[in-house]
């Protein structure tokens, strides 16, 4: 399995089941390694409806003919613009051609927020995605607070790969991500969600310092990949 950090917190992640994106904030990021229209994957995946996950998810899943899977309610506003999706919620799971997914509780919003008209639309639960393919668990954890639940997971499931968020004010910062890795025991973990703002700006290495030898950390810039 390989893996792509494309930026704040998108990945690709590639193996012999087929590619998924994860979260494809592409458009209007700075950070990000890959436009929409450079995308080719079998699946986007998505934790919650927050503008800087869902991002371009309906372009690239129209521009492909390829199936977004997400929260039932995200899942449903999506198919109402024309995309095929597949819904889940949290605690369910579902073995698809291009691997395992299941969602997880994550502590976080999940609105769409429309400035131009003040308006926000409910887009169901946030969450957590465990992704199995090739024998390899990716758990990405969305955006979340720091919650016990998070042991009760480490207890479930082999992961041999945590994507978490370390950028604070709107999720975890270094300290509270690292206990999450203690409680999630990854083999490997990548920090995300960071950098992509002001107001989530973070030195990654007091994540690392933080973690102190949990797991192995690794620290990827966007357009980074590495085989887990």
């Amino acid at each position: 399995m390989r893996v792509t950090f494309v930026g704040h917190s998108c990945f690709l992640v590639e193996s012999l089941a087929g590619r998924v994106i994860f979260d494809p904030f592409l458009s209007g990021n700075e950070q990000a390694s890959l436009a929409p229209d450079q995308v080719e994957v079998d699946a986007v995946l998505l934790t919650h409806g927050h503008g800087d996950h869902v991002g371009d998810a309906a372009q690239i899943a129209r521009r492909l003919n390829v199936p977004v899977v997400a929260v039932y309610e995200l899942a449903t506003l999506l198919g109402w613009q024309g995309v095929d999706t597949r819904p889940q919620h949290i605690g369910g799971a579902v073995d698809y051609p291009f691997g395992w997914v299941k969602f997880t509780h994550a502590t976080h919003g999940t609105g769409y927020v429309d400035e131009a008209n003040h308006q926000i639309t409910y887009c169901g639960g946030a969450a957590g995605i465990l992704y199995t393919a090739g024998g390899k668990t990716v758990f990405h954890l969305g955006d979340t607070g720091l919650t016990s639940d998070l042991a009760l997971l480490g207890q479930r499931h082999r992961i041999d790969l945590a994507l978490v968020p370390i950028g604070d004010q709107y999720t975890m910062g270094p300290e509270d991500a690292a206990e999450a890795v203690r409680m999630i025991a990854p083999a490997r973990v990548v920090p995300c969600h960071y950098n992509t703002f002001p107001a989530i700006k973070q030195d990654p290495r007091k994540f690392v310092e933080a973690v102190n030898g949990a797991a192995d950390v690794v620290v990827l810039s966007p357009g980074d990949s590495f085989d887990v």
